[in-house]
Parts: structure tokens; sequence; C-alpha cells
């Protein structure tokens, strides 16, 4: 059953104005134009996150939907599909959320308008700790995309958290995924968009 409905969500202090979110955009107005296309942009609490999410996609026909999530977008886009049975990509995500931000706690600029400032709250390492999950429940639902260069995250850790999931491993490559014009084409074919 083809996509019609597409969620990307993008990383810690990114934005829907992050390169991968900008070409996925570009892709699926060029290409799938009937597709509902949705990349909001996320506030640092993790609850507040997930609730924007569940709220946004709520009316969305759940075998009908996808999801796209890199870095932490990855971790929130686990959490939508085991909570909704979507299909979902995950672009270098982030597998321990809660340990690996813990240390980012306080005030940031954003990446993509240093202007704007962030701020990562002590209590917000105990909601991403509450948002995990166990061991994913269909493997076949997942399309990886990770990168041993990952300067970041772990790739031993990223491909073990998803064990059985279709992964395309990078021998190289960067956190940013910078080559991602070069895995688009099996990032859409994956999503399967009407």
């Amino acid at each position: 059953m083809a996509t019609t409905h597409l969620l990307y969500l993008h990383g810690f202090r990114s934005s829907p104005q992050s390169f991968k979110a900008r070409r996925m955009a570009a892709a699926v107005r060029e290409r799938h134009p009937a597709v509902n296309w949705w990349c909001p942009q996320l506030p640092p609490s993790p609850a507040a996150a997930l609730a924007q999410l569940r709220e946004g996609i709520a009316d969305w026909p759940a075998q009908r939907m996808a999801v796209v999530g890199s870095s932490l977008g990855g971790f929130y886009a686990t959490c939508i599909a085991e909570d909704t049975g979507c299909r979902a990509v995950l672009l270098n995500p982030a597998v321990h959320a809660a340990r690996d931000l813990a240390c980012q706690v306080g005030e940031h600029a954003a990446w993509h308008d240093p202007a704007q400032r962030l701020v990562f709250a002590p209590e917000y390492v105990d909601e991403l700790r509450a948002l995990e999950r166990g061991p994913i429940t269909r493997p076949e639902r997942y399309f990886g995309v990770m990168a041993k260069g990952d300067e970041v995250l772990g790739w031993r850790e990223m491909t073990g958290r998803y064990p059985g999931v279709r992964i395309k491993l990078l021998q190289e490559g960067d956190h940013a995924l910078s080559d991602f014009d070069d895995h688009l084409g099996e990032v859409l074919a994956f999503l399967d968009l009407a």
C-alpha cells in the first residue's frame, strides 16, 4: 500500500532547514506531489516533541504513512514507528539519546540560524529516558542509512539497535550524511510514495 503521508524529523539543534530535510522536501514535491509532507520544527523538550507529533498525525492513516528521522529524529521516528506500525527510514539514528544528550544540558545556538537559541533542560534527559523503547517489533518496516564515519554516534551501536533491519552501512560518510543525494533514491524507493 503506497505511502500518502510522510513525516520528516530533524535532529538535535537542527530544523526543517537542514540539508537532508530540504532535499527530501524537494524530492517529494517534485516526484510525489500528492503526498502529504510534514516536517515540523521540534521543541527541545522530548515529551513536548512527541506530543506535538502524535497530535499532528492523529488523523493520518497508519497503514499509509511513513516517517524519516535523522539523528535524534531517528530516535523519535522509532517511537512513532513502534506506536503506529508505520514504515521508518533512519538516518544515523540516535540510539542512547538520554545518555548522549546528558552532556548537552544548557543553552545552544541552532545549527541553521545561530541567532536562534534553544535551552536543553536537565529534565529533558529524563523525558528521553522515558521514551526509550525495547527491541523493535517488525524489522521489515525499517530501512537505515548509517555511516561508519559518523563523528557523533557509533555505527556499531546504531546497527546493533536494529537487528534484522535492512541497513545501508556506509564505509565512510559523516553524521550529516553529506552525500545524502547518493542515497535519496533508495530512501524514496523504500518509502513507496504514492
